[in-house]
């Protein structure tokens, strides 16, 4: 294995630090810049008539608004499922009586350290909506089939949406 023999910090913020390390392998000395992310629980909710929420919100790094399944970064050492729990209420105001782990997979291991954990939440009971004070969302309802040619037509652009739908969807009968 590599190893790593230097790590400077960079960058600390709020929800990710960026560090430059400097890795030796066999002979050979190199430098990886590092974005470090603790992780990120992925919600795909879906309801009892089969429709699944979505919400829609303002990326700024992308300079628009895009529809994704709800998600959030873990906080501190907060497991996956009840990160899952956590995003699920505060940004659909819903509680799910299971949610079952169907993926995990690193969102860019090139530079990347952000693992993202998607859940399928389903028996859900509303209770209400607790998002952050700079977090603005439009829930919005699909089946597998309209979301599915959103996808297919440019409407959803987001790859843990993509992977999500897609991955949930073959558990209900739905082909991409």
């Amino acid at each position: 294995m590599p190893e790593t023999i230097a790590s400077e910090p960079i960058y600390k913020g709020s929800i990710f630090d960026v560090r430059k390390d400097t890795i030796r392998e066999g002979d050979a000395e190199y430098k990886r810049d590092i974005i470090a992310h603790p992780g990120s629980a992925v919600i795909v909710p879906v309801f009892a008539d089969g429709t699944v929420a979505l919400v829609r919100q303002y990326r700024h790094a992308v300079g628009k608004y895009l529809l994704e399944i709800p998600a959030g970064s873990l906080d501190g050492d907060e497991s996956p499922e009840i990160g899952a729990a956590r995003e699920l209420e505060e940004e659909i105001g819903f509680r799910a009586a299971k949610l079952e782990k169907i993926a995990e997979f690193y969102v860019s291991p090139g530079f990347l350290t952000e693992k993202m954990f998607v859940y399928l939440a389903t028996d859900l009971t509303e209770t209400a909506q607790k998002l952050d004070e700079d977090e603005f969302v439009e829930i919005e309802h699909y089946t597998f089939s309209q979301a599915f040619d959103l996808i297919r037509n440019g409407g959803i652009e987001d790859a843990k949406t993509i992977a999500g739908l897609t991955l949930a969807g073959t558990r209900y009968g739905h082909a991409f």
